[in-house]
């Protein structure tokens, strides 16, 4: 199966991420290519992931398409012939594409991980239960592990270029954005959880938290922009198999990081990169869990073809 470590199109690359290449279209657009690359705890790895870029690509661009009329969204197209309609210079390209391209408008990124949290897991879980706090203001006492939080908590966090992000106040995002900005990234992050979370649950998943990025395009309006609800940027569960108390299994990078912790834990691995070789059932697993997070919530199988027709 045909994967991808990096890309290598004719357009001028203004940046790249763990998992993405961004490449310049004019002024005004951007092309977003999702890699097959993966991270976990920080580190990239040597190997691809089958599916994976096209499986975060094309569930962001499903959840752009029911977002209509809730948010603005940066989204012009995430099919492949459209694209290459819009970007000439891009045909010959086609295969680089499929499923894994995006072209969006042109934003100023607000330096802000708007972070929503509708059950108490990970980070969150770790410093509540040190110290009954979530970046420290005060919750309530005696909640559990993965309790269901109502209303969900709004959770902003600095955005590190690298390392892990650092959660912050709302009094400190206001402080770096003003009050106003503030309120609408707070606003329009719960009008697209609340949205999310009862589609899923209608699919049988629980969106237990996740992550959004916002900017202002260049008629100053602030719109959704980066990757919607994917398994890199949301935690994942099954709603039938929920159950408070204790960690839950989650439809994302789990083999991976089960696999990594033995390692550590064996004394193979000190946590920085290199990382360890990956065996090929782990990066099999892997791929199943993202095909299975897009099959679940989208409620249709991922049908993309890697090759030229």
């Amino acid at each position: 199966m045909t994967t991808m470590l990096a890309s290598d199109l004719p357009l001028p690359r203004i940046g790249r991420g763990k998992v993405r290449d961004i490449y310049a279209v004019g002024d005004d657009r951007v092309l977003l290519l999702t890699t097959d690359r993966i991270s976990a705890f920080d580190v990239v790895m040597a190997e691809t992931i089958p599916m994976k870029g096209a499986v975060l690509t094309q569930i962001s661009a499903w959840w752009f398409n029911e977002l209509e009329g809730v948010v603005h969204h940066h989204m012009i197209s995430a099919d492949a012939d459209e694209i290459i309609k819009e970007v000439p210079a891009l045909r010959g390209h086609r295969a680089s594409l499929s499923g894994r391209a995006m072209l969006c408008k042109r934003t100023t990124v607000f330096p802000i991980e708007c972070v929503i949290r509708g059950y108490l897991s990970g980070s969150a879980w770790k410093e509540y239960s040190a110290h009954g706090t979530l970046a420290g203001e005060k919750l309530p006492p005696g909640l559990l592990e993965s309790a269901k939080l109502e209303p969900a908590i709004f959770s902003p966090a600095t955005k590190a270029e690298t390392g892990h992000d650092e959660n912050i106040t709302i009094a400190r995002m206001r402080e770096i954005l003003g009050d106003e900005v503030t309120y609408t990234l707070e606003s329009m992050t719960r009008a697209v959880y609340t949205l999310g979370e009862k589609l899923s649950r209608d699919q049988g998943i629980i969106v237990a938290d996740t992550k959004f990025e916002f900017g202002r395009d260049r008629d100053g309006h602030i719109i959704l922009i980066d990757e919607v609800m994917t398994p890199d940027s949301s935690r994942f569960w099954a709603a039938d198999a929920y159950r408070p108390g204790q960690p839950q299994p989650s439809f994302d990078k789990q083999p991976l990081r089960d696999y990594l912790d033995a390692e550590r834990r064996a004394g193979r691995w000190n946590g920085e990169a290199p990382p360890p070789p990956l065996p090929a059932s782990v990066v099999e697993a892997t791929s199943k869990r993202y095909l299975e997070a897009y099959r679940r919530i989208t409620g249709s199988e991922l049908k993309i073809s890697l090759s030229p027709p």
